[in-house]
């Protein structure tokens, strides 16, 4: 870095107050501290390059600045680098420009923009299921990954909500299972809701049966379902993490010679809503079992489910 640089820092850090130099020393230790030098040298090497003032910036110059780096950055990495801007100006004795409205509109707009821009994680099928169900063996873990797979997929469960199945929310009946839901993402203090998960129509994929099995192996009569396993197999008292359900789904995925990196925990719930789409199931129907509220939502499934009904290709003579 340039000598005018390492004077500007020099100066940053001499006249920082009390308050804001304790912040930035103790609060978040050297990690934040080398995080605000490194973002503060390359604001000002691009405001360099472009012939615009660094400091003091005006709102105008950062609003441009994280709009450039919004097209590889993360909206959390771009949170930081407003932070570091922040803290230069205010140890140098000037306002901060990222609290400008047009700095935070467009932060804003950032965040909405890569939001709606996310990549879905790919929905894992019923003939994928079908696959891992071969590949996983009868031991303690696979029997467990075999329940949690089909399980997932019959009821469109999120992992948070598979994980944190107890065996008193689970009520075994003639035709399935019904499953109570104590709390959800999209509701976190309301009353319990249940999902009725029926027999399947074989019985290797049967989530019924996969379940009960589960249970039977792991002799498990109360407290948590489903439950870590050690690497000799001996099932350990300590619920699963809802990590160790994406983990699952990504090692299957790659066992079937998926790629693992499209899969995630999501990918039961979105494998549920497509499948049941490419089966004739009614939006409504689908709706009421995976408790979407929204047909917006609906919609991504919805055409994911659509890919290739037509090939066009063949249809224009190619």
């Amino acid at each position: 870095m340039t000598r005018e640089i390492e004077l500007v820092h020099e100066l940053a850090i001499t006249q920082l107050d009390a308050n804001m130099k304790g912040f930035i020393e103790a609060s978040k230790a050297s990690n934040t501290r080398r995080a605000y030098t490194t973002d503060w040298e390359h604001f000002m090497n691009w405001c360099q390059d472009r012939g615009e003032v660094a400091l003091p910036a005006s709102p105008d110059t950062v609003a441009r600045y994280i709009t450039a780096m919004a097209e590889t950055r993360k909206p959390s990495t771009l949170q930081r680098k407003l932070a570091s801007i922040s803290v230069a100006h205010q140890a140098a004795g000037y306002p901060s420009p990222a609290s400008a409205p047009l700095v935070r509109a467009t932060m804003q707009g950032i965040r909405r923009t890569l939001s709606m821009a996310q990549r879905q994680a790919a929905p894992l099928l019923v003939e994928h299921v079908r696959e891992a169900v071969c590949v996983l063996d009868d031991s303690p873990r696979g029997i467990r990954d075999k329940a949690i797979l089909l399980l997932g997929l019959a009821g469109a469960f999120r992992r948070s909500e598979l994980v944190a199945l107890d065996v008193a929310d689970l009520d075994f009946q003639d035709r399935g299972v019904v499953v109570t839901i104590r709390r959800s993402k999209t509701n976190q203090e309301g009353q319990p809701e249940t999902k009725d998960i029926g027999f399947g129509a074989h019985d290797t994929t049967c989530p019924v049966q996969a379940l009960r099995r589960w249970l039977d192996v792991a002799d498990i009569s109360e407290g948590a379902v489903f439950r870590a396993v050690s690497p000799g197999g001996d099932i350990l008292p300590r619920r699963l993490q809802d990590r160790a359900v994406c983990r699952i789904v990504k090692a299957v995925a790659e066992r079937i010679g998926l790629s693992p990196e499209a899969f995630s925990g999501h990918s039961l719930r979105a494998g549920f809503v497509t499948q049941s789409y490419r089966e004739g199931l009614s939006e409504s129907d689908i709706m009421r079992h995976t408790g979407h509220k929204s047909r917006t939502v609906m919609g991504k499934y919805r055409r994911e489910s659509e890919r290739f009904l037509t090939n066009f290709s063949a249809k224009v003579g190619l």
